[in-house]
C-alpha cells in the first residue's frame, strides 16, 4: 500500500511598516475566503482593497494611520508597499505560481484592468 503525505503551509503573512508619515499593518491569507477589514482613512482605497480581497478570494486586513491632513498619497503609497511585501512573504518560494498574470473585468460602470508581475520589482500606475 502506498501512502502520500501532503503538507500544506499556510500561505499567509503579516507585515508592519512605520515611517514618519504612516503606520501600516497588513495581514494577508492567500487561501482565504474573501473576508476583509480595511481602514486606511482613504475611502476609495478602502473600497478598492475590499473588492480586491473579495474577488481574489483571500483574507485581508489593512490598518493605516497616515498624515491625511497633508495629503493621502503617503498612505496610498505605503499601503501598496506593505501589501506587496505581505504578498511576497505569503507566496514564499512561489512554487506553482506563474510570474505574470492579468485580468480585465467589467465592474459597475467601469472597466478594470490589472496586470501583475511577481518578479519583485515594484511599480504602480493609477489612473
Amino acid at each position: 500500500m502506498m501512502s502520500t503525505e501532503v503538507q500544506t503551509q499556510a500561505r499567509a503573512a503579516e507585515v508592519r511598516r512605520r515611517t514618519k508619515e504612516t503606520d501600516v499593518r497588513v495581514s494577508l491569507v492567500l487561501d482565504g475566503g474573501g473576508a476583509s477589514r480595511v481602514s486606511t482613512g482613504v475611502a476609495f482605497l478602502d473600497h478598492m482593497l475590499e473588492l480586491f480581497a473579495r474577488h481574489g478570494l483571500f483574507d485581508l486586513e489593512v490598518e493605516c494611520r497616515g498624515d491625511l491632513h497633508i495629503d493621502d498619497h503617503h498612505s496610498v503609497e505605503d499601503v501598496a508597499i506593505t501589501l506587496g511585501q505581505a504578498l511576497a512573504q505569503a507566496l514564499g518560494d512561489k512554487a506553482g505560481i506563474a510570474r505574470y498574470g492579468e485580468a480585465t473585468v467589467p465592474m459597475d460602470e467601469a472597466l478594470c484592468r490589472a496586470v501583475v508581475d511577481l518578479s519583485g520589482r515594484f511599480y504602480l500606475v493609477y489612473e
